[in-house]
Formats: C-alpha cells, structure tokens, sequence
C-alpha cells in the first residue's frame, strides 16, 4: 500500500526559515537608519519653526527674543532645545541655537541670522 503525505519536509522549512533570517538581516539596519533620519527631520523641523517664530517676534518688536518661553511654539516630543541665547555678532543682533532629539545622535547648531542656516553635529 503506498501511502501519499502532503506537506513540507524539514529540509523545505529551514530554507524558508534561513530566507526569512537573511531577508531580516538586511531589513533592520535600513529601519534603524530610516528612523535616525525620521528623528533628525523632527529636530530640524522644529529648529526651521522656532527661527520663523523668531523672525515674528523680532517683526513685532524689533529684538529677538532672549529665551523660548517668550515664542508661542510647542516642541515636538522628544525634541529638546539645550541653548537658546541672544547675542551679537559683527554688530548685529544672533540668535544661538542646539536643538536635539533624544532618540538621535546629532543635534543642530544654528546662528540665526547667519548665511548658513544650521549644522549637524555629533553628540
């Protein structure tokens, strides 16, 4: 009497399994760099937000403002302004900026005004 199984043998079902793990292993370090990115535009978002906030204060009393309580702006969460101050450069009054996610690496320097914009740094 012969007798007909259906079904996978083992052999099958670690090929799929080692597929599976191979495509995983590629898979994951993209993700984690995708959400380093993610959280870096969140922080840089946010810089680019309090500048233009900046710049309305300024419009409306013609100083800019010397810290972050005085800007209608909330921060998105987990972003974190570690410096906020006012100074002056070559005569002119700047505005010193580090903004940082707490899930990143980097922060964002800016000196606004300033040609430049903002700069990436490592923690």
């Amino acid at each position: 009497m012969a007798r007909s199984r259906s079904g996978f043998t083992l052999i099958e079902l670690l090929i799929v399994v080692v597929i599976i793990g191979i495509l995983a292993a590629i898979a994951i370090p993209k993700f984690a760099s995708s959400k380093e990115r993610a959280y870096d535009a969140t922080a840089v978002s946010d810089l680019r937000s309090i500048i233009t906030a900046s710049e309305a204060y300024y419009a409306d009393r013609l100083i800019y403002p010397t810290d972050m309580s005085a800007l209608d702006f909330t921060l998105s969460p987990h972003v974190t302004v570690t410096k906020f101050t006012l100074g002056t450069k070559d005569g002119i009054q700047s505005l010193h900026i580090h903004i940082e996610h707490d899930n990143s690496t980097h922060y964002y320097h800016a000196e606004y005004p300033a040609e430049s914009g903002f700069e990436k740094r490592n923690k």
